[in-house]
């Protein structure tokens, strides 16, 4: 059993972690920004730590807290509507530097916690969105952490939820089951797909 602070946990595939990292066993901090999303993370039998990811000392604060033994990134930035990510590409962007970069100095100011974090399995068009992946890519291999490199996720909530995506893809459930077989794998890049 791991107590793991999971960032990200009421986004798509964070609704679907939370369970069976509970059922498998372990004590979750569902992280989330938003206040009204706590009751969603207790009943998905998380402990919900509600904090922004880009208010830096409150972060450190929440992660030392919970004491984790892994910190599990799984933020995004991305609208509902997919016709919109290109209008959010500096948000996401923003969330994969600045805010995986509070969570890594987090990870840092805590007792040694195992770090993974959510990429990409595909090559993203130049601009802020590939940079942002680089530089997490780079930064959580440099700290001796885990990419999770997924493919388009596609099932319930996604933004295929009726037709299936092109390669790489990976429906949403197997991501999420993927996810937890993978807690202890070795440092490097870890592609999730079909």
């Amino acid at each position: 059993m791991s107590r793991i602070f999971l960032a990200g946990a009421t986004g798509v595939l964070g609704r679907q972690l939370v369970p069976l990292l509970v059922d498998a066993g372990h004590v979750v901090g569902g992280m989330t920004r938003s206040p009204g999303k706590a009751g969603l993370l207790t009943q998905l039998g998380a402990e919900a730590v509600v904090v922004d990811v880009f208010d830096r000392r409150a972060l450190i604060d929440a992660v030392v807290g919970f004491a984790p033994d892994i910190v599990l990134n799984q933020l995004t930035d991305l609208p509902d509507d997919v016709r919109k990510i290109a209008d959010h590409a500096e948000l996401n962007a923003r969330i994969r530097t600045e805010g995986n970069g509070n969570l890594i100095e987090a990870v840092r100011r805590s007792a040694g916690p195992r770090y993974l974090a959510q990429s990409v399995a595909w090559e993203l068009p130049a601009g802020p969105d590939a940079d942002a992946v680089k530089e997490l890519e780079s930064t959580v291999l440099a700290e001796g952490g885990v990419v999770l490199a997924y493919g388009q996720f596609y099932g319930p909530g996604t933004y295929h939820e009726q037709q299936v995506p092109e390669d790489p893809r990976v429906e949403i459930g197997h991501a999420a089951r993927t996810t937890v077989e993978h807690l202890d794998v070795p440092a490097g890049r870890v592609v999730i797909t079909d």
